[in-house]
């Protein structure tokens, strides 16, 4: 090998590496070669070391959630034919993976009161990035007013995104008390030239924005409502769709995947039926065959535009075919009453937590506004110690917002939790006493 390439040793291979680095390779540290079973038994032992949420409860949500899985997810995902992670590109595909993408067009459609949906995108900051991009080129204006109640990571994305186009953005802060977008602060941001507001619903501080109020202070100036949705949260609340979203886009991870150290995710992406020839990514059609049976095809595809490739809309390349399905699956399996029954169990436990919280001493909510499953709350300390200690205790804490919003002063000392459907009561009231300690 080392012929064939043209050098005369490992150490002339290696050479380009600078000595200083080199000298401080310790390999002695390398442990001897394992066979199967010593390696497996290595490998779970080391694994043990994670603090996973199989073993400690997680108050810890932000955009990735611990929502149950039922195992007939695991089931159908983990079948041959639909287990990979190679996204389907040709149009003649398998019919059934093609069904199993149409199945999720659907479900997303009737999930947020859009009239189309694409094959889904690498995840919610993408597909929110996408989105703007979207309204820019369909406005053919170039300003864009996002909220700042918005997932951080979300807007770090979209900028990342808007700095090589010709387009710009600005970010409205959030109402102070309330935590919702500013309504009057909205109506002065708007102006001729803004392609698109951007709100999360529910928003990054787990408050409930007032979509329809939003959605007519867009439109009385010609602009369109970009909507980031948690599904889970549609179990309850109104569809964006049905209040005025004009596009509506969202992660999936918590709708039958695994929250994975963080990835990879699902990103959702649906609009109105007349943006369709714009939407990124991929569109599977359903029609039949000159037989008259039931076909599916792949029917819109314009990142590649195969004859017009100059005119197409995105650059996004993939599909997450796998994590859609397992969406597909989870959605078919919980119905209407099992998703309205998730959406329940979260709204309840997390104003339990809530209400239990901000009873304790030196504890206090900062938003007026209702939430969903996720909580401000001030602590009376760093909440960055205060997680230190809970993970000492067996317990996963939420999230400080002090470096995401440095701005902030009232933000200062806040811990963003989290409630979901898996917290018990025990778990809750564990974490309640863990603080009141």
């Amino acid at each position: 090998m080392l012929a064939a390439i043209g050098v005369g040793s490992v150490a002339e291979l290696f050479s380009p590496i600078s000595e200083n680095i080199r000298s401080k390779a310790d390999f002695s540290a390398v442990e001897p070669s394992l066979d199967d079973i010593a390696l497996k038994k290595r490998l779970l032992k080391l694994s043990a070391k994670n603090a996973d949420m199989d073993r400690y409860p997680c108050f810890l949500g932000a955009g990735i959630y611990d929502h149950f899985i039922p195992p007939v997810v695991g089931a159908i995902t983990g079948r041959s034919e639909f287990y990979t992670a190679y996204t389907p590109y040709q149009p003649e595909v398998s019919q059934g993976v093609l069904q199993s993408i149409y199945e999720f067009q659907s479900l997303i459609v009737r999930l947020t009161g859009m009239e189309v949906a694409n094959a889904s995108l690498y995840d919610g900051a993408t597909a929110l990035a996408e989105a703007v991009i979207m309204a820019c080129d369909l406005t053919r204006r170039r300003h864009a007013v996002i909220a700042s109640s918005v997932h951080p990571a979300y807007r770090q994305v979209t900028q990342t995104y808007l700095s090589t186009l010709p387009f710009d953005e600005a970010y409205l802060p959030a109402h102070p008390e309330t935590g919702q977008t500013d309504l009057a602060a909205l109506s002065e941001a708007i102006t001729d030239d803004t392609a698109c507001v951007v709100v999360q619903q529910p928003n990054f501080f787990g408050v409930v924005e007032d979509l329809q109020a939003i959605a007519d202070a867009t439109h009385a100036r010609g602009a369109l409502l970009i909507v980031s949705v948690d599904p889970i949260s549609l179990g309850l609340l109104e569809t964006p769709g049905a209040q005025g979203a004009d596009i509506v886009v969202g992660e999936g991870q918590g709708m039958g995947c695994f929250p994975a150290f963080g990835g990879p995710l699902l990103g959702l992406f649906a609009c109105k039926k007349e943006f369709v020839r714009r939407i990124p990514g991929r569109i599977v059609g359903g029609t039949v065959d000159r037989d008259g049976t039931r076909a599916y095809t792949m029917t819109l595809r314009t990142r590649e535009q195969d004859i017009r490739r100059d005119q197409a809309t995105s650059n996004i390349c993939t599909n997450q075919a796998l994590f859609a399905l397992a969406a597909t699956v989870y959605l078919s399996a919980q119905g209407k009453t099992g998703l309205t029954q998730v959406a329940s169990l979260c709204l309840q436990k997390s104003h339990y937590a809530q209400e239990k919280i901000t009873g304790l001493p030196g504890f206090e909510s900062i938003f007026s506004g209702p939430f969903f499953k996720e909580f401000v709350i001030r602590c009376p300390e760093d909440p960055t110690i205060l997680n230190k200690s809970l993970l000492e205790r067996g317990i996963l804490g939420g999230l400080p917002l002090a470096q995401y919003y440095p701005e902030s002063s009232h933000l200062q000392n806040a811990m963003l939790l989290c409630v979901t459907e898996q917290r018990s009561r025990e778990e809750i009231d564990a974490l309640i006493d863990a603080l009141k300690g």
